[in-house]
């Protein structure tokens, strides 16, 4: 009852006379002066003391509950500045630091994280925004700490505004090493997935399966409960319990939660494991109100809490069970041991941390060892009036030493030692005696080799140490995406491609042959040029229709025929531009190959025609009246491409097709299908056209102004010159222009034939209006038959003189005269068929007339 008293009289007085800090430098802990400044963030007492349960003004509040092991870690991190600072490592230039206590909560860290971030020698403490932050001076180069992960996340925000450098000596929470979220966070001890990890693996060697688990409710906790309880369910172990205390002892709520949690595990008999994830107060809480209720289990303890004096110090601990922990790595601790047999001369005047824990070992200086840690817990409730110490006085050194944690005092070091050595590489080619040498953020490098940058992949040449490599770019179609990366990743090369030194993959883009292609809207407009050519001859023919040359020509029904044919060419290669369609690519050839046959096949039966005209010999005469059937032949050649067409659109029809062959496009095309359909289809057209050209050329010395012959023999000559150049063009042409190739080959041929057909005739019908009348062409035929008959006669005439000596030998017959009057019957017959379809009166007259001359 008495010690309850006395706490009740120190806390009224600490309320009493607790006072905010004036100036932002009495909320400093610790501070010494150098060239490039560290802070150091410290949970130095375990909790903010409140004068109400809900603040009503924003102000610091005082912090209270001493603790002995924290303020060790702080002397850590000055015993190691202190040995940089009486080393070689750092030729000239001073490190200091300005530590902070951060009172086990967030609100004072993240004001003390302020002052970090506060401009360089300015009259005021000012954090200036900026849009761009890399020539900013704050402060502080770096920090150290905080030691709680939740209270290192919250700093961690704050620190990248300006890429501070951040080297926590504790936090393990595994989400801190996300470099997204926290990019300037560093840590020198592992994180907590290892040692959920571990802890699995012990409790699934031991043979339990059935175990309890408390953590904290915030980030440390709760990430923490979720990898042990994935790491748990790997290893077939069961959590029967998962109970979480408030993180922060200011919490009202806390004791209520202990005793709880205790209820529980008296509960649940059959549970003797339990995994303990707190902090040092929790667990010091805790298991005191566990020997009261003689509670007795396996502990296993997480790094927080396993090594910790202050929980291995409770009384009567042994009988709560055994405790089995995981720490961190030791290092060699003679120096720091050193350090603290020496504490006394150590200067005090810029160490709160120091001075309270004098006050507070003057106030406790009756106690014994045992019972020293227990005295300073219960008078470090308040702010003890300062005085002076002799100097003889003891510090109790080897009280201190038990309550080192070598682990984080380790830990510590490291951080220390790493700022020390990125300043020393930083301060080789700049005088960092002036505050302002270099920026927070400028991760120095001790590489062998520079790093890959994406785009580039590491290639390690033989002799060499792995860490000394070349950068080379990464190939066409291939990236990487981060640094120092031993191979390119390769793209899909059917959708994807990716240049030389690519950090990604780029989609390709989809070509074919577009409607505002220029080279498309060239070939349209030939095309649309050749329309109107075939309705200006039809319109010609139409108004011509009863002159010889119309007649001559078949007709007006064979003409319309062949000029709707040269109409459908010449629509046939709008199919090939613009987006390729199913109904598209089936249309474009088919449409071709029907049509075109049609013409040909038009025009094979007037070369026919000409042939059966004008042939002389009886023979071939009769034969040429046999084969000239015009509307069967016409339909049954046509009719065979027709089949030949449908069968090819049935069983291998035309299709639309991606080729991805090409490295950075994908051509949308037309996959023909049945390559040997397609060639059948062209083939049958070439011998339509071969079989043409024969019969034209039989007839090509025919009376010049109405001879077809002649000019059908051209057409088809530059029919075959365009298709034998396209095989070979056709099948070397790539890309969204192949169809081109096919559009150009057909509007020659189409040209070709329709000019060399129907342009002299025109030429006739307009401008040589005197040779197209019947009396005209009456007179052109009876010359050409005079001069055909006399060119006859003479040939036999010739042939017998030159044979005068085996006439001698043989007998004399009329057979000259014979030969010349058969020649001129055959001769007179044939003109008087063709004069009788331009004027039948006039073709009785004229073959009297031949017949009596000859």
């Amino acid at each position: 009852m008495a010690l309850l008293v006395i706490q009740i009289t120190c806390f009224v007085i600490i309320l009493a006379t607790s006072q905010t800090c004036q100036t932002p430098d009495d909320f400093v802990a610790a501070t010494s002066p150098g060239h490039v400044m560290i802070g150091g963030l410290f949970a130095i007492h375990e909790k903010m003391l409140s004068s109400e349960e809900f603040p009503r003004e924003p102000e610091i509040q005082k912090c209270v509950g001493f603790e002995i092991s924290i303020f060790l870690q702080t002397l850590a991190m000055i015993h190691s500045i202190e040995m940089i600072n009486n080393s070689t490592l750092l030729s000239g230039v001073k490190l200091g630091y300005e530590i902070y206590d951060t009172c086990t909560e967030v609100t004072m860290a993240m004001a003390a994280t302020l002052r970090f971030l506060s401009k360089l020698n300015c009259s005021r403490e000012i954090v200036e925004f900026k849009c761009d932050s890399s020539s900013y001076m704050p402060r502080v180069k770096a920090v150290i700490g905080a030691g709680y992960s939740e209270i290192s996340m919250a700093v961690s925000r704050l620190l990248n505004l300006q890429l501070m450098p951040q080297v926590s000596y504790e936090s393990t929470a595994e989400i801190l090493s996300d470099k997204v979220r926290f990019p300037s966070f560093l840590r020198t001890v592992p994180s907590d997935f290892y040692q959920t990890k571990a802890i699995a693996h012990l409790i699934q060697e031991s043979g339990w399966n059935w175990v309890g688990m408390i953590t904290t409710d915030d980030d440390y906790g709760r990430l923490a409960l979720n990898n042990f309880a994935i790491q748990a369910a790997a290893n077939n172990v069961c959590i029967a319990f998962k109970e979480i205390f408030p993180a922060f002892l200011s919490d009202n709520t806390i004791e209520v939660r202990i005793n709880q949690t205790l209820e529980k595990i008296i509960a649940e008999a059959q549970v003797n494991v339990i995994v303990v994830f707190l902090r040092q107060f929790h667990v010091f809480n805790l298991f005191n109100k566990a020997i009261e209720k003689n509670i007795n289990k396996i502990w296993i303890a997480s790094d927080n809490w396993s090594t910790a004096t202050k929980i291995a110090t409770i009384p009567n601990v042994k009988r709560m069970g055994k405790i089995v922990g995981f720490t961190f790595r030791r290092g060699n601790m003679s120096s720091f041991h050193s350090f603290l047999q020496n504490l006394h001369m150590f200067p005090k005047d810029k160490n709160k941390p120091l001075n309270e824990y004098i006050m507070l070992l003057s106030a406790c200086a009756h106690a014994e060892d045992s019972d020293l840690s227990q005295c300073i817990s219960n008078h470090s409730l308040g702010t003890l009036v300062y005085k002076t110490i002799e100097r003889n006085f003891s510090l109790r050194n080897d009280f201190l030493w038990d309550y080192t944690e070598p682990g984080l005092v380790h830990s510590i070091q490291l951080a220390v030692f790493a700022l020390g050595y990125a300043v020393r590489d930083l301060c080789q080619t700049r005088d960092c005696q002036n505050s302002n040498a270099f920026q927070p953020w400028e991760k120095i490098q001790s590489r062998c080799s520079k790093e890959c940058s994406p785009g580039q992949m590491k290639k390690i040449t033989r002799n060499q140490h792995i860490c000394c490599y070349e950068c080379v770019n990464c190939p066409e179609n291939h990236y990487t995406n981060q640094t120092d990366m031993d191979h390119c990743l390769l793209c899909n090369n059917e959708t994807h491609w990716a240049p030389t030194r690519s950090t990604k993959c780029y989609e390709k883009e989809v070509e074919y042959l577009n409607w505002s292609d220029s080279l498309a809207i060239l070939l349209l407009g030939l095309s649309l040029l050749g329309i109107l050519f075939v309705l200006a001859i039809g319109i010609i023919f139409t108004r011509n229709l009863n002159t010889p040359i119309v007649k001559s020509s078949g007709g007006l029904t064979v003409c319309y025929v062949i000029l709707l044919c040269h109409f459908l060419n010449f629509v046939s290669t709008g199919f090939f531009i613009g987006e390729p369609q199913n109904f598209t690519c089936k249309t474009r050839q088919t449409l071709f190959g029907v049509s075109f046959t049609l013409c040909i096949t038009c025009i094979l039966m007037k070369s026919l025609k000409i042939l059966l005209a004008f042939s002389f010999d009886p023979k071939l005469q009769n034969f040429l009246k046999c084969l000239y059937k015009p509307v069967p032949i016409i339909f049954t050649c046509t009719g065979l491409q027709i089949v030949i067409c449908t069968l090819w659109l049935i069983f291998a029809a035309p299709v639309v097709e991606e080729n991805v062959s090409l490295p950075r496009v994908i051509i949308l095309e037309c996959e023909e299908g049945s390559i040997v359909a397609f060639g059948t289809m062209l083939g049958y057209i070439a011998i339509l056209a071969f079989i043409c050209f024969i019969f034209a050329f039989k007839g090509r010395k025919l009376p010049e102004n109405y001879n077809e012959a002649k000019f059908i023999t051209f057409g088809m000559l530059i029919y075959f010159i365009a298709w034998i150049t396209f095989i070979p063009v056709y099948a070397n042409t790539f890309g969204k222009y192949l169809p081109a190739v096919e559009m150009i080959i057909i509007l020659i041929s189409n040209y070709g034939i329709m000019c060399c057909t129907f342009f002299p005739k025109c030429y006739v019908i307009l401008w040589k209006r005197e040779t197209n009348t019947k009396s005209a062409f009456l007179q052109m035929i009876y010359t050409y038959s005079s001069h055909s008959a006399g060119s006859i006669a003479m040939s036999h005439a010739s042939l017998d003189s030159n044979n005068s000596s085996i006439a001698m030998t043989i007998p004399r017959t009329d057979g000259k005269s014979a030969a010349s009057q058969k020649s001129k019957d055959l001769q007179a017959k044939v003109f008087t068929d063709m004069i009788r379809e331009n004027n039948p009166r006039a073709s009785k007259t004229l073959y009297r007339k031949r017949i009596s001359s000859i």
